[in-house]
């Protein structure tokens, strides 16, 4: 029984991240393609400020693939890649929850962890780290973001199950709603703490370093030895049209993972008497 359910978890996720990908590709990558753009312009000008100053730019390396497969092929795969391994973890935390939740229903079932896997995985994470265009951010980075975003993934995921067994103690004693209002707020004050503790990307060092103390990493305009702007800073719409898509794009995700496995798991854990007898009086 689990191992078809993780199956269809699978599946069920990879054509998520099939959904996605489609609405990612209609109106994020456009964004992604003027970032790309923006980062370029942004070279050239450096790379004139440089020669002024008598300092030889570094070549620009090549491209290993086009922007078209990047933007198709690339994107397309990442997506019902992550949605495929999202989906197997929605199906195994679907698996450990099933019989620990009480009178909740699989479909029901299906939507909590479906938003708990939103919630926890991405939307928390995401108020300390929003997304960036992929050209956006200092290149030496990289893996201090990805190692800092990874912690308060992880961070995220064990404070939210954490708090669903501590709201399950306290049912007996302040009954359900009080009892999720605790642990709910134990939630909110832990992740917020370790939010608190990680340090933002601006203030990173070599950002520091390069750019000052700031609060993100986004790029700030470009100025001349005499403090003339020669390039602007990476516009505000586009960063605020991109994190959003990236926010619409994971609950599309999620919330199609949650809404397609709930029938499937109703099915498959349902017997066909009581099923036929629900389906006689319209349930």
């Amino acid at each position: 029984m689990e191992k078809k359910l993780i199956g269809r978890g699978v599946l069920v996720g990879a054509g998520s991240g099939l959904l996605a990908f489609v609405f990612a590709r209609i109106f994020a990558e456009p964004i992604i393609s003027k970032a790309i753009a923006y980062e370029s312009g942004r070279d050239a000008a450096q790379a004139l400020l440089d020669r002024a100053s008598g300092i030889t730019p570094e070549a620009a390396g090549s491209e290993i693939f086009s922007r078209t497969i990047q933007a198709d092929i690339g994107l397309g795969v990442g997506l019902i890649l992550l949605g495929a391994a999202m989906g197997a973890l929605f199906a195994v935390a679907y698996v450990i929850c099933l019989g620990r939740t009480g009178r909740v229903r699989p479909r029901q079932l299906s939507l909590l962890v479906a938003t708990g896997g939103f919630l926890g995985m991405f939307l928390v994470p995401f108020i300390k780290y929003p997304a960036n265009p992929p050209s956006i951010g200092h290149e030496d980075t990289i893996q201090q973001r990805g190692a800092l975003y990874l912690i308060l993934v992880f961070c995220s995921v064990l404070f939210l199950v954490l708090a669903v067994m501590l709201g399950q103690r306290l049912g007996k004693r302040f009954g359900n709603w009080n009892a999720s209002l605790l642990a709910g707020a134990a939630y909110v004050v832990a992740v917020g703490i370790v939010m608190v503790i990680e340090p933002s990307l601006g203030h990173l060092h070599n950002n520091i370093a390069e750019y000052g103390r700031h609060a993100t990493e986004t790029p700030l305009p470009l100025r001349d030895p005499h403090g003339q702007i020669v390039y602007p800073g990476f516009s505000a719409d586009l960063l605020f049209s991109f994190r959003f898509y990236s926010v619409a794009a994971q609950l599309i995700l999620w919330a199609a993972i949650g809404l397609v496995f709930a029938p499937l798991a109703e099915r498959l854990l349902t017997p066909d008497e009581v099923r036929s007898r629900r389906e006689a009086v319209g349930v």
